[in-house]
Order: structure tokens, then C-alpha cells, then sequence
């Protein structure tokens, strides 16, 4: 969700190991691997005939993506730093660091760096992407997953797809698919009232006002309203409301904050009960989250 603060940096510092394409046709400003742009499509890259291209790309805090798409699945892997990734009709999803989102292709979206950024871009190709997740998701990366993502940046833009370098390529792509879905992503309702209910509580998070004194607000029944919440969200009022303060906690945590400052601004009644919410959502405290 991009905001007054977020801005295209011009010189954008992107080492590309395989960029093979022609920029005559590009917009200042914009990444040469993709293939849309707000839905206008630019110059397509030269196709790498590899199933997996990967790319280093560091950017500073309140770097603005605008939403593009890409005719290969990527998966944005955070190094250092937190990325926040949406698209037009899913949400959006928070990715900390040794963690990563999936993007099958043609998927449309944008990315606001929350802070300064570290990543990987990994690159599969359509065919080698129909074994993998059709839906975009956060996954954590395991240690091996993130060796194996490093050594294969460093292989030669046509490395040997019969040799040790394409067998590598193999255990990634199978590493890759078996990682479980992390629950990062927040969907974002389609309903004039319901977005207006979602858009207050993201920048609200500490309101706690029920289910019936919103309901109340946009003329909706309490019964109605929790109705709609279930078949445009998958999840319940409680439910989206919870997740909401739980990707503001994680924005919060990556940027050092205390948790006793984050459990009061969510609403929460004690740190205690701030930490029980995390723990039960994401299987650790909230001091631990962020390691490694």
C-alpha cells in the first residue's frame, strides 16, 4: 500500500546477474525485467534460456515498486530489512528478513521497501513455476534454502543445465516447493463498506470498537456485516482485525521498537497478552521473531 512518502528512485542500485535486455524503451525509473507496468505493457526482456535467473537488488527505505508484473514466477527473497508486496485484488503481505514472497506469473503487484533492503530476486521459469504454489504466499527460508539460493547468484548468466550447477538448480526448486505457507498476508475486502472498516484499522489498529458499533456505522446488521466479512476476507471480523495488528507488530518489531510500546499502540491490555496473540500466531515470542 503505497503512501505520500514513497517515491521511485531513478538510480535504483539492481546488479543483475543475467540482464540480457535492451532499456531503449523503458521508462526512466524502471526495472528492465518487467513486463508490465500499472497494467501498460513496456519491452519485454530477452528470454534467459534458464528455468531459474536470479538477481541482487539493494534498495533504501520508501523505495515505491508501482505495480508491474512479470512473465516468470519470482520469488522475493528478504536478506536484511522488511518489504511489504500487494496486489490489486489479494491484499498485501509483510516480509521480514530469511523470509520470502512467491509471485507466480503474470501475477500484477507492487513493493514498498519499509526499510532500507537487502534481497534476492529468484526467477522461475512458466514451466518450472506449474510445480510450485499458483497462489502468492510467504514462506520462511530454511538454511539450506538459502545457501542453495546464494551459490546459484553466482553461477555464469548460461550455467550448465546438465551439469552440477543445474542438479543445484533441481534441489532449489524442489526446497522451494515444499516450504509451508507463513501466515503474512492480510486480503483486502471488496465491498465499499468493508474496505472502509479495513482501511480505518490498518492505520487504527489499536481501535476496539465490536463488530455491532461498526456495523452500526455503515448500515449494515451486526449479522450481515460479520457475513460479508467471512466471504470477501476468509476470515471473520476477530479474525481480520487480529491479523491486521499482527502485521503492524512485525513492522513494528523490525524496526526495533519495544514490545511494550507495540503491545499498547495495537490496543492490547498488557505485554503479556500481546506476546500470547504472537506466539500462538506465529510459534515464537516476539523478541525472538526476528532471528535468524
Amino acid at each position: 500500500m503505497p503512501t505520500k512518502k514513497d517515491k521511485i528512485d531513478p538510480n535504483i542500485s539492481e546488479t543483475c546477474v543475467n540482464d540480457h535486455s535492451d532499456e531503449s524503451f523503458v521508462p526512466e525509473g524502471v526495472a528492465t525485467h518487467w513486463l508490465t507496468v500499472n497494467g501498460l505493457e513496456i519491452n519485454k526482456p530477452e528470454e534467459i534460456p534458464r528455468r531459474v535467473v536470479i538477481r541482487k537488488i539493494d534498495h533504501d527505505a520508501g523505495y515505491y515498486a508501482p505495480s508491474h508484473s512479470h512473465d516468470r514466477g519470482q520469488l522475493l527473497f528478504i536478506a536484511e530489512g522488511l518489504i511489504e508486496v500487494s496486489t490489486k485484488d489479494d491484499g498485501y503481505w509483510v516480509v521480514p528478513p530469511q523470509r520470502a514472497v512467491w509471485l507466480p506469473p503474470y501475477v500484477e503487484h507492487d513493493a514498498r521497501s519499509l526499510s532500507q533492503v537487502k534481497l534476492r530476486n529468484v526467477y522461475v521459469s512458466k514451466e518450472a513455476s506449474e510445480s510450485l504454489p499458483h497462489h502468492c504466499q510467504v514462506i520462511s527460508i530454511t538454511p539450506l534454502l538459502r545457501e542453495l539460493i546464494l551459490k546459484a547468484a553466482e553461477f555464469d548468466v548460461l550455467y550448465h543445465e546438465q551439469g552440477p550447477e543445474g542438479r543445484l538448480i533441481d534441489v532449489l526448486l524442489d526446497q522451494l516447493a515444499s516450504q509451508p505457507e507463513v501466515p503474512l498476508h492480510l486480503p483486502h475486502p471488496k465491498s465499499k463498506a468493508l474496505k472502509y472498516i479495513a482501511e480505518y484499522l490498518i492505520h487504527e489498529p489499536a481501535d476496539q470498537r465490536a463488530l455491532q458499533v461498526w456495523a452500526q456505522d455503515v448500515g449494515l446488521s451486526a449479522r450481515t456485516l460479520a457475513r460479508h466479512f467471512v466471504k470477501e476476507t476468509g476470515m471473520s471480523f476477530g479474525q481480520w482485525r487480529q491479523q491486521a495488528r499482527l502485521l503492524a507488530a512485525i513492522t513494528r518489531i523490525s524496526q526495533g521498537d519495544p514490545v511494550a510500546h507495540i503491545a499498547q499502540d495495537l490496543g492490547y491490555d498488557s505485554q503479556s497478552a500481546f506476546i500470547a496473540m504472537f506466539r500462538k500466531a506465529m510459534g515464537t515470542t516476539p523478541g525472538r521473531y526476528m532471528s535468524p
